[in-house]
Formats: structure tokens, C-alpha cells, sequence
């Protein structure tokens, strides 16, 4: 593949070279391929990989915003009207996580697998109702961590060679990190 960008090191007098940048030659490429979209020769990742792990971070959301609605619906106690809030804050950003992931996955050219009846098998989060307005929080929380190892490793995965996707999971990642900060806030009161 040639590269349209060049950037040597140095020069023969030892001085930075500048940013070249063939234009004429981007231009050429683009006009290849069209039907792969957003993915150029330039992508460096294993799009099949990626769009697999990718539906599985999808379920996962999906699940968390199933089980935090439950939640939210099913507060009850002293202290649920605040939790409930949080329930359903959750769910709103998780459902915003479900969205950006499944566009992705169409931005990689593959189809982002909504399918109910494999759901449950394809996430890393589990689906547990709990009892009390304590179990709902603990069990919010086990998921939020196994989110957050889950992101994780899949940007440890992708590295550089997918930078658009695993910004999106970095940021994923970071709200994940919040919402199990507020579960072990929750939990604390309860």
C-alpha cells in the first residue's frame, strides 16, 4: 500500500522534515472502494474481530439498560426515590452507549446484532433483578465492574490500530467508571 504521507526523520543536514502530504494520490483512494465507507486501506484493525467484540458490548448495554429500568420501576424503600433517579439516569446513558456502539459497527460495515433471543448469551453483564432496593444496587454495581474490565481489555485489544473505536470505548469506559463510583456511593447509604 503507498503511504500518501511522508515524514522522514531527518534530512541529510539533520533538520526535521516537514509534513508532506500527496493530496493527489488521498484523493485517488478515496475514490476506491467506495462501498467500505468510513474504512480505508488506512484501517489497520481486524474489522471482523472488532465488529464481534463490538455486538457483545452492545448486548452488554443492552442488558444494563433492561436491568436499570427493572430497577428504576421496582425501588422501593426510604431511600428509593433518589435511587431510583440514579436508576434512571443510568439507563438513559446506557442505552446512549448501546447507540454509539451500534453505529459503529455499522460505520465498520457490519450489522449490529439487536436480536432478543441471543441477548443474554452474547453479554458480559448478567441480568439479575435483585430482591430488596440493596440487591438492585450490588448487582448494578457487579455489572458496572464487569463493564469496566470488559472495556478494558477491549481497548487494550484494539490499541492503535482502530483509534476511532477505541476513543468511543474510552469514553464508554470513563461513565462506567462513574456509575459504579455512584453503586458503591449507593451502596453505602443503604
Amino acid at each position: 500500500m503507498d503511504m500518501p504521507v511522508k515524514n522522514d526523520a531527518t534530512q541529510q543536514n539533520g533538520s526535521q522534515d516537514k509534513f508532506q502530504f500527496d493530496l493527489e494520490a488521498v484523493r485517488a483512494k478515496a475514490r476506491q472502494n467506495l462501498e467500505s465507507g468510513a474504512v480505508t486501506q488506512a484501517y489497520a484493525g481486524n474489522r471482523e474481530e472488532i465488529i464481534k467484540m463490538l455486538n457483545e458490548a452492545l448486548a452488554t448495554e443492552l442488558v444494563c439498560v433492561l436491568r436499570y429500568k427493572r430497577h428504576y420501576f421496582m425501588a422501593k424503600g426510604i431511600h428509593s426515590e433518589a435511587v431510583a433517579a440514579e436508576f434512571a439516569e443510568h439507563a438513559g446513558q446506557e442505552q446512549e452507549h448501546a447507540d454509539s456502539i451500534a453505529e459503529r459497527i455499522v460505520q465498520l460495515g457490519g450489522e449490529p446484532d439487536f436480536n432478543p433471543a441471543t441477548l443474554l448469551d452474547r453479554s458480559h453483564a448478567q441480568y439479575v433483578p435483585g430482591k430488596s432496593l440493596q440487591d438492585m444496587i450490588r448487582e448494578d454495581l457487579v455489572a458496572e465492574r464487569i463493564a469496566i474490565d470488559s472495556y478494558k481489555a477491549m481497548v487494550d485489544y484494539i490499541g492503535a490500530d482502530d483509534p476511532t473505536t477505541r476513543r468511543m470505548l474510552e469514553q464508554i469506559l470513563a461513565v462506567e467508571e462513574e456509575h459504579a463510583d455512584d453503586m458503591s456511593d449507593l451502596l453505602e447509604l443503604n
